[in-house]
């Protein structure tokens, strides 16, 4: 049997994620509205840029005008020094003390906040003859990792005064940013640690994309990391924002329907007959399940669009495949139906998904796995 393909993309499986470039881009431009000119901005492509794909999509950001690279790892580093790219990278986590010299080799920046940290970069400076590039990072409220806030300023200056190390920056992370009680407690924090040092050459950052938006009043900044934003999707926000950036999703999951058949009324549909047609029931599968990210606990909740209309899920979401009702529709095999995304004057938006499992946006981008191909669209 014979049918058109609807797309030029060629892959090996009928189930792709789009990534738009241009909106990538225009993300950017929208969120430099809310930066001063002389504020750096810091893209996090950490998580695989939250599953888009930090290779592919870091040449866009670079033209965009950011002018650092957050990663979560030496690893996620090391893959965009790989492919040749030259912009500052900070490692935002924890990086190991077994692994200093290996950042230290290839111009990959780590976070400090403990004294074996500094004994690390000393005996990397002792071991290659290259100090260590470093920013402190503070805990001033998330509880996570950093210098604790009583022995912040003597950390710093031990910091500032070793041979060993390159200090470029001190920072922190907002717990609550939509909160602003809280954020004001942690800016509180900060701003007190730093005027008791000196700061002069030193990157300051504790804005992430909500406390950007929002405008918080803060001195001690010199950049901003963005992350979620730069993919057109939002962070929860404080009540006193005054503007919303127009910001555009940039990823789309898609999936071609591999088989079209009828189930007549009362027969359950896929595992465990949780669906049953309740009239004659035109069923298109496509080849998208859990094990591509899609959670199972979505069954039966969410919807596709197929040629500008929505049309509903039905029954369990299987490892490897899922089926909709198509039953309204003159759909046929080939025929592409989208799960996150537009089409036509149809949306279905992740953050549709994160309400129904009570979960954050973020959380569901990075779950979509990588046997998902990538396709980058202009």
């Amino acid at each position: 049997m014979k049918f058109q393909r609807q797309s030029n993309i060629n892959t090996k499986r009928d189930a792709w994620v789009e990534i738009n470039l241009d909106a990538v881009e225009k993300n950017i431009i929208e969120l430099k509205t809310f930066v001063k000119p002389e504020i750096k901005i810091l893209a996090v492509v950490k998580a695989d840029a939250y599953g888009h794909g930090s290779s592919m999509i870091t040449p866009t950001l670079i033209s965009s005008g950011v002018d650092y690279l957050g990663v979560a790892s030496i690893d996620e580093g090391m893959e965009l020094r790989e492919n040749q790219f030259t912009l500052p990278i900070l490692v935002l986590g924890a990086a190991p003390v077994w692994a200093f010299d290996y950042a230290a080799q290839n111009n990959i920046s780590v976070s400090v906040f403990l004294d074996n940290h500094i004994e690390a970069a000393e005996l990397t400076y002792k071991k290659t003859g290259i100090k260590t590039k470093a920013h402190i990072k503070l805990d001033t409220g998330m509880n996570r990792i950093g210098v604790e806030k009583d022995n912040a300023v003597g950390f710093i200056k031990k910091v500032q005064n070793n041979e060993a190390i390159e200090l470029q920056g001190i920072f922190t992370h907002f717990a609550c940013a939509e909160s602003e009680k809280k954020t004001k407690e942690q800016i509180t924090i900060w701003e007190n640690i730093l005027s008791q040092i000196d700061t002069k050459g030193l990157l300051l950052h504790c804005f992430n994309t909500a406390a950007t938006i929002a405008q918080y009043d803060i001195k001690n900044y010199n950049m901003v990391r963005l992350g979620i934003s730069l993919h057109g999707l939002m962070p929860d926000l404080p009540d006193f924002t005054k503007r919303i950036p127009d910001l555009t999703p940039v990823m789309s999951l898609k999936g071609r329907i591999i088989n079209i058949h009828t189930a007549h009324k009362g027969e359950g549909v896929s595992y465990s007959h949780t669906y049953t047609a309740e009239k004659e029931t035109k069923i298109a599968t496509i080849p998208i399940g859990y094990a591509d990210g899609v959670d199972r606990r979505l069954s039966n909740k969410i919807f596709g669009i197929i040629n500008g209309k929505k049309v509903p899920q039905i029954g369990n979401i299987t490892m490897d495949q899922m089926m909709f009702d198509i039953t309204e529709t003159q759909a046929n095999e080939g025929d592409i139906i989208t799960l996150i995304g537009s089409d036509g004057n149809e949306t279905v938006s992740i953050n549709e998904w994160a309400e129904i499992l009570n979960t954050i946006n973020y959380e569901l981008i990075c779950r979509l796995k990588t046997r998902l191909l990538r396709v980058y669209t202009r």
